[in-house]
């Protein structure tokens, strides 16, 4: 899989793209993360790649030219299977989209920043927006980091234990269940009997109702 992303400050991206699952992933040639500068493809001495909004709305609105010759460049290079946009009015990111974006094989993620980006890349560039929740941040470049770690730990080969992603939450539209190590007892708090048994039919059941109830009880909204 290769992930391209486009931002007007790429340091923000670095180190958290660079650890943990996400470096070990790119070691291992399962995932190649490219950042680009955006501000690399304007043509002005300056490096500019904003100015003031049309009519009579406050901010700055990153331009289209340098965006469009970025994309341009790396559509020549491979196809691409999405181009998606970080933006605050886009569909949710959740664990389905996450699953089912593990699956590409070239993806481009353009962070937005400042008041936004001018519409007609929107309109004529990107196929699809994503955002990660109904809030908004200075630029995408945390958004696309959510997404890239989300997305390449569920690459086969990422994690050294594929199956703890496979029993994470939300992958069956269940919260995960409460999990406990050792000691088996600490301050007289103790952990649950039926974790202790050995018996794994009876530790399943128990696994599984513990994640229904805490569904019901804390985000009901995923058993409609």
């Amino acid at each position: 899989m290769r992930l391209d992303i486009l931002s007007v400050v790429p340091e923000l991206l670095e180190s958290p793209l660079n650890h943990s699952i996400l470096k070990r992933a790119q070691e291992k040639g399962l995932v190649e993360i490219r950042i680009h500068n955006i501000r690399d493809y304007t043509l002005n001495k300056h490096r500019k790649v904003d100015d003031y909004a049309f009519g009579f709305s406050a901010g700055m609105v990153l331009q289209i030219e340098p965006i469009d010759r970025i994309i341009g460049k790396l559509k020549e290079e491979r196809a691409y299977d999405e181009i998606i946009y970080t933006s605050p009015d886009g569909e949710l990111f959740n664990q389905k989209t996450a699953n089912s974006m593990s699956l590409l094989q070239n993806v481009i993620i353009l962070c937005g920043h400042y008041k936004g980006i001018d519409h007609r890349i929107r309109e004529h560039l990107i196929t699809s927006e994503i955002s990660v929740g109904d809030f908004v941040l200075t630029g995408g470049e945390l958004a696309a980091c959510i997404m890239t770690d989300a997305i390449v730990r569920l690459i086969p080969g990422a994690m050294s234990d594929e199956q703890s992603a496979l029993s994470d939450s939300f992958q069956d539209n269940l919260l995960a269940p409460p999990v406990y190590t050792r000691p088996a007892e600490y301050k007289g708090w103790k952990v649950p009997d039926i974790l202790l048994s050995g018996n794994e039919r009876k530790v399943n059941e128990w696994e599984h109702e513990q994640a229904l109830e805490r569904t019901k009880r804390l985000r009901p909204d995923l058993l409609r």
